[in-house]
């Protein structure tokens, strides 16, 4: 049976939503083994002028514990 640990983590891009996700993926594997899921918790935006200029996601993580 496996062991699961959940993070909760917060990324941002300058793309997308789903270029942030990434971003926290990435960031996440530099550390950690056996990652199996995200969970994106929460969606926001950064506005200036009318315009998206930042991508924030809110999400979990789920890896495999050794």
């Amino acid at each position: 049976m496996a062991t699961l640990k959940v993070i909760e983590v917060l990324a941002q891009s300058e793309k997308s939503w789903e270029d942030a996700a990434q971003v926290a993926l990435a960031k996440a594997a530099e550390t950690l083994h056996n990652v199996k899921s995200i969970y994106i918790k929460e969606m926001e935006a950064k506005v200036e002028n009318n315009r998206i200029t930042q991508y924030r996601i809110n999400a979990k993580i789920s890896f495999e514990l050794d």
